[in-house]
């Protein structure tokens, strides 16, 4: 075997070492934006792939959301705002004895306008859904969740219960929106 032919396959057995090595490479950066999305989103990634049909789409939708957040100016309510915003909160939540219906629809409003004054667009359900699946994913089904029973009340299928149902669904998403879940919800912050 003459030098040539020893740098030829010298060569070849390069190409495939760095073929080898990228596609390892792109594979493992795959499977890091995988799990940094599924730490992300938590439900909301598995919610994406049944919704969209695949891994794939799924996560390039989720890519998508977080571009989309990161131009949008969201900003924290100052303490005045979340004590107003509170007032109201439990207000609603009281008038829920006399009026469920009225309850959950203004309930609905209420969040609506968290998520306006906080900087989110509320034109659009499926847009909100989206937004706040980046930065409350943990709490983005309750949404859902709280929408599909408010859906059934107004098509006259919903009971008492499922009205209860949707204001606790209504109350995980509003408490983590004012960033006062322990407050709202009854809970004690715990310290670890």
């Amino acid at each position: 075997m003459d030098t040539v032919d020893l740098l030829a396959i010298l060569g070849v057995l390069v190409l495939i070492t760095l073929v080898v090595g990228g596609a390892a490479l792109l594979w493992a950066r795959r499977q890091q934006r995988s799990t940094t999305l599924q730490t992300n989103f938590g439900p909301e990634y598995e919610h994406a792939i049944e919704e969209l049909g695949d891994k794939r789409s799924a996560e390039k939708e989720l890519l998508r959301r977080q571009r989309r957040m990161q131009r949008l100016e969201i900003r924290l309510l100052a303490p005045e705002e979340r004590d107003r915003f509170g007032a109201m909160w439990a207000n609603v939540q009281h008038r829920f004895v006399d009026d469920p219906i009225g309850a959950v629809r203004d309930a609905d409003l209420l969040v609506k306008d968290v998520m306006n004054v906080r900087g989110y667009p509320v034109d659009n359900f499926e847009q909100r859904v989206a937004d706040l699946s980046v930065d409350h994913a943990d709490v983005v089904q309750h949404y859902r969740a709280a929408r599909a029973l408010a859906a059934a009340r107004a098509d006259g299928r919903a009971s008492t219960e499922d009205l209860r149902q949707a204001m606790v669904h209504y109350r995980a998403l509003f408490a983590d929106l004012l960033e006062t879940y322990a407050q709202y919800t009854g809970l004690r912050e715990v310290a670890v």
